[in-house]
């Protein structure tokens, strides 16, 4: 099988995921209607109690925030699709295809970049028509989606190796949000860290979305971009090292 085996059939699957999704649109819910829940129900009901009276001041400080958290809440639904696709027998019939064996995982990240962009577009798009303005050029607020997609894309795996472990999609959904709650809420999306108690400082320092968002903020506010970034590019590189291999190798043992 040549080297390019692996890409291309990656992208014929990727593009099966997309066609599963024009003829499933409610799919799209978790990346369009979520985010703009979000910033509407944190600006306007609980904004001007955290800023001090402005909700315009806490909708500059939410947004990057919200763009971080909606990744983590996003890749639920690949470990779940993922899931579903193994109970259902299709992962059998992929078995029995002449392709690359990481293909249809590989496929199904590459489908989750649409997925991701859409969730990008709507939540910087709603945050424009509801006041929000970034602070930079734009050539740093793309740099900015492009940094979410890149870490969504890397914190996907996880998901994809909870599909292929746990029983039921059911337990796949309830696993990952168990798991992003604490790291989408322990952060400081809503508030500033210096807030909370130092014991959970503690845990928002190491957090990888905490630096998520501190590169956002600076992309799209102008705040001092410090170590964030270079922590942010290590966390999607421990990402990839540790759960593609374990996805794989699950995956392997399951279908």
């Amino acid at each position: 099988m040549s080297a390019l085996a692996l890409p291309r059939h990656s992208l014929v699957l990727a593009k099966r995921n997309l066609i599963g999704v024009t003829r499933n649109p409610e799919a799209l819910l978790d990346v369009t209607f979520q985010p703009v829940i979000f910033l509407a129900l944190f600006t306007y009901i609980f904004g001007g109690a955290l800023a001090g009276g402005s909700q315009q001041d806490y909708l500059q400080f939410l947004l990057p925030g919200v763009l971080a958290q909606m990744v983590a809440f996003a890749s639920v639904s690949i470990g779940v699709n993922l899931n579903t696709d193994i109970e259902k027998g299709v992962f059998d019939r992929f078995r029995s295809l002449p392709i690359s064996r990481a293909a249809p995982l590989v496929g199904a990240v590459f489908a989750d970049i649409v997925r991701y962009v859409l969730m990008c577009a709507v939540t910087i798009g709603f945050g424009y028509a509801i006041g929000f303005r970034a602070e930079t050029s734009p050539l740093e607020v793309l740099a900015a989606a492009g940094i979410v997609i890149a870490f969504a894309l890397c914190l996907s795996w996880a998901s994809v190796f909870i599909g292929t472990i746990a029983r039921t999609p059911g337990a796949v959904q309830g696993i990952v949000l168990l798991t992003m709650f604490p790291l989408t809420f322990g952060t400081s999306t809503f508030v500033p860290t210096s807030t909370m108690p130092d014991w959970l400082q503690t845990f928002t320092d190491v957090n990888p979305l905490t630096h998520l968002i501190g590169v956002l903020r600076a992309l799209m506010l102008g705040d001092p971009m410090g170590n964030h970034l270079l922590w942010t590019l290590v966390s999607m590189a421990v990402l990839l090292v540790v759960f593609v291999p374990l996805a794989l190798r699950s995956y392997g043992r399951r279908a």
